[in-house]
Protein backbone atom coordinates (compact mmCIF):
# COMPACT_ATOMS: atom_id res chain seq x y z
CA UNK A 1 0.00 0.00 0.00
CA UNK A 2 1.11 3.67 -0.96
CA UNK A 3 1.07 6.12 1.66
CA UNK A 4 2.03 10.08 1.46
CA UNK A 5 4.48 11.27 3.56
CA UNK A 6 5.40 15.41 3.24
CA UNK A 7 8.56 16.36 3.54
CA UNK A 8 10.07 19.61 5.03
CA UNK A 9 13.87 20.57 4.12
CA UNK A 10 14.94 22.84 6.68
CA UNK A 11 16.99 25.74 5.54
CA UNK A 12 16.99 25.21 1.43
CA UNK A 13 16.37 28.29 -0.34
CA UNK A 14 16.58 31.10 2.26
CA UNK A 15 18.71 34.48 2.48
CA UNK A 16 20.50 32.95 -1.15
CA UNK A 17 21.96 30.05 0.91
CA UNK A 18 21.19 25.80 -0.22
CA UNK A 19 19.98 26.70 -3.27
CA UNK A 20 18.19 24.17 -5.38
CA UNK A 21 15.31 24.12 -7.84
CA UNK A 22 12.17 22.46 -7.35
CA UNK A 23 12.34 20.52 -10.21
CA UNK A 24 15.55 19.14 -9.52
CA UNK A 25 14.56 18.00 -6.18
CA UNK A 26 11.66 16.39 -7.83
CA UNK A 27 14.37 14.47 -9.85
CA UNK A 28 16.12 13.71 -6.64
CA UNK A 29 13.42 12.33 -4.99
CA UNK A 30 12.18 10.13 -8.04
CA UNK A 31 16.01 9.25 -8.51
CA UNK A 32 15.18 7.45 -4.70
CA UNK A 33 12.08 5.36 -6.19
CA UNK A 34 9.56 7.76 -4.47
CA UNK A 35 6.56 8.19 -6.56
CA UNK A 36 3.81 10.98 -7.66
CA UNK A 37 6.49 13.31 -6.25
CA UNK A 38 5.29 17.23 -6.31
CA UNK A 39 6.62 19.97 -4.70
CA UNK A 40 5.25 23.22 -2.84
CA UNK A 41 6.15 26.62 -2.98
CA UNK A 42 10.69 27.23 -3.15
CA UNK A 43 11.56 26.34 0.26
CA UNK A 44 11.63 22.67 0.13
CA UNK A 45 8.57 21.08 0.42
CA UNK A 46 8.20 18.04 -1.71
CA UNK A 47 5.19 15.74 -0.69
CA UNK A 48 5.62 12.05 -2.55
CA UNK A 49 4.19 8.46 -2.20
CA UNK A 50 6.14 5.53 -1.11
CA UNK A 51 5.43 2.13 -0.13
CA UNK A 52 8.71 2.44 3.09
CA UNK A 53 7.53 2.66 6.53
CA UNK A 54 10.69 3.13 8.16
CA UNK A 55 10.46 7.39 8.53
CA UNK A 56 13.63 7.55 9.58
CA UNK A 57 15.71 5.45 7.11
CA UNK A 58 13.91 7.41 3.91
CA UNK A 59 14.70 10.87 5.71
CA UNK A 60 18.56 9.64 6.24
CA UNK A 61 18.40 8.73 2.36
CA UNK A 62 17.01 11.57 1.10
CA UNK A 63 19.37 13.55 3.25
CA UNK A 64 22.62 11.57 1.73
CA UNK A 65 20.90 12.21 -1.90
CA UNK A 66 20.68 15.86 -1.67
CA UNK A 67 24.60 15.67 0.31
CA UNK A 68 25.74 14.12 -2.66
CA UNK A 69 23.88 15.98 -5.68
CA UNK A 70 23.62 19.62 -4.36
CA UNK A 71 26.82 19.51 -1.92
CA UNK A 72 25.30 20.80 1.06
CA UNK A 73 23.71 18.72 4.15
CA UNK A 74 20.04 19.57 4.74
CA UNK A 75 17.74 18.45 7.46
CA UNK A 76 14.62 16.50 6.53
CA UNK A 77 11.59 16.59 8.84
CA UNK A 78 9.07 13.51 7.31
CA UNK A 79 5.40 13.44 8.44
CA UNK A 80 2.80 11.28 7.13
CA UNK A 81 -0.19 12.91 6.54
CA UNK A 82 -2.03 11.39 9.50
CA UNK A 83 0.52 13.31 11.45
CA UNK A 84 0.55 16.32 10.01
CA UNK A 85 -3.48 16.09 10.43
CA UNK A 86 -2.70 16.20 14.04
CA UNK A 87 -0.60 19.02 13.58
CA UNK A 88 -3.55 21.14 12.40
CA UNK A 89 -5.83 19.80 14.74
CA UNK A 90 -3.33 20.94 17.66
CA UNK A 91 -3.28 24.46 16.93
CA UNK A 92 -3.55 26.29 20.24
CA UNK A 93 -4.79 29.04 18.33
CA UNK A 94 -7.47 27.46 16.27
CA UNK A 95 -9.99 29.32 18.16
CA UNK A 96 -8.68 33.00 18.42
CA UNK A 97 -10.19 35.21 15.61
CA UNK A 98 -7.32 37.68 16.27
CA UNK A 99 -4.53 35.92 14.40
CA UNK A 100 -3.51 35.93 10.67
CA UNK A 101 -2.40 32.78 8.81
CA UNK A 102 0.71 34.74 7.72
CA UNK A 103 1.57 35.49 11.40
CA UNK A 104 1.33 32.44 12.97
CA UNK A 105 4.57 29.68 12.14
CA UNK A 106 5.03 25.85 12.73
CA UNK A 107 8.19 24.99 13.54
CA UNK A 108 8.36 21.14 13.00
CA UNK A 109 10.91 19.46 15.11
CA UNK A 110 12.77 16.27 14.06
CA UNK A 111 12.71 14.79 17.39
CA UNK A 112 10.96 15.40 20.79
CA UNK A 113 13.18 17.27 22.61
CA UNK A 114 12.11 15.72 26.04
CA UNK A 115 9.97 18.29 28.86
CA UNK A 116 13.05 19.66 30.20
CA UNK A 117 13.78 21.29 27.06
CA UNK A 118 10.06 22.72 26.42
CA UNK A 119 10.73 24.33 30.30
CA UNK A 120 13.60 25.86 29.57
CA UNK A 121 12.05 27.36 26.19
CA UNK A 122 8.79 28.50 28.13
CA UNK A 123 10.69 30.28 30.65
CA UNK A 124 12.33 32.58 28.20
CA UNK A 125 11.02 36.10 27.46
CA UNK A 126 9.88 36.18 24.11
CA UNK A 127 8.12 39.81 23.71
CA UNK A 128 5.06 40.04 22.35
CA UNK A 129 5.24 37.10 20.38
CA UNK A 130 3.13 33.93 22.09
CA UNK A 131 4.78 30.56 21.76
CA UNK A 132 3.17 27.21 22.62
CA UNK A 133 4.11 23.22 22.12
CA UNK A 134 2.46 20.59 20.09
CA UNK A 135 3.61 16.57 19.99
CA UNK A 136 7.13 17.47 17.88
CA UNK A 137 6.45 20.94 17.09
CA UNK A 138 6.20 24.45 18.01
CA UNK A 139 3.58 27.10 17.34
CA UNK A 140 4.49 31.02 17.34
CA UNK A 141 2.18 33.61 16.66
CA UNK A 142 4.14 36.58 15.44
CA UNK A 143 1.76 40.00 16.34
CA UNK A 144 3.93 42.40 14.50
CA UNK A 145 4.80 40.11 12.03
CA UNK A 146 7.95 37.61 11.84
CA UNK A 147 10.32 40.00 9.93
CA UNK A 148 9.57 42.10 12.54
CA UNK A 149 10.37 39.79 15.68
CA UNK A 150 13.32 39.76 17.96
CA UNK A 151 12.23 36.36 19.18
CA UNK A 152 15.07 34.76 20.50
CA UNK A 153 15.10 31.47 17.63
CA UNK A 154 19.12 31.02 17.83
CA UNK A 155 18.78 30.44 21.79
CA UNK A 156 15.51 28.34 21.29
CA UNK A 157 17.07 26.00 18.87
CA UNK A 158 20.18 25.79 21.64
CA UNK A 159 17.63 24.68 24.76
CA UNK A 160 15.86 22.10 22.47
CA UNK A 161 18.72 20.49 20.99
CA UNK A 162 17.16 19.21 17.93
CA UNK A 163 16.72 20.78 14.28
CA UNK A 164 13.36 21.80 13.08
CA UNK A 165 12.02 23.91 10.27
CA UNK A 166 9.46 26.50 10.34
CA UNK A 167 6.58 27.32 7.85
CA UNK A 168 3.95 29.64 7.90
CA UNK A 169 0.31 28.59 8.88
CA UNK A 170 -1.07 29.17 5.48
CA UNK A 171 2.07 26.82 3.92
CA UNK A 172 0.95 24.17 6.48
CA UNK A 173 -2.74 24.19 5.73
CA UNK A 174 -1.81 24.08 1.87
CA UNK A 175 0.03 21.31 2.44
CA UNK A 176 -2.41 18.93 4.43
CA UNK A 177 -4.90 19.80 1.40
CA UNK A 178 -2.24 18.51 -1.16
CA UNK A 179 -1.63 15.41 1.13
CA UNK A 180 -5.24 14.43 1.41
CA UNK A 181 -5.93 14.72 -2.00
CA UNK A 182 -2.84 13.03 -3.00
CA UNK A 183 -4.12 9.93 -0.58
CA UNK A 184 -7.57 9.93 -2.40
CA UNK A 185 -6.21 9.43 -5.49
CA UNK A 186 -3.88 6.68 -3.83
CA UNK A 187 -6.46 4.71 -1.97
CA UNK A 188 -7.47 1.76 -3.50
CA UNK A 189 -11.71 2.20 -3.36
CA UNK A 190 -10.64 5.42 -5.42
CA UNK A 191 -9.51 3.20 -8.41
CA UNK A 192 -12.52 3.38 -10.80
CA UNK A 193 -14.42 -0.39 -11.22
CA UNK A 194 -13.04 -2.40 -14.55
Amino acid sequence: MMNVFISMLRGVNVGGHHKVKMDELRTLYESLGLSDVQTYVQSGNVLFATQQREFDRLAVEIEKAIEQRCGFHADVILLNVSELRDVVRRNPFATRQDIAPNKLLVTFLSRDPGQEARDKVLAMKIGPEELSFGAHEYYVHFPNGAGNSKLPTAAIERALKTPGTARNWNSVTRMLELAESMGAQLAPDSQPQV
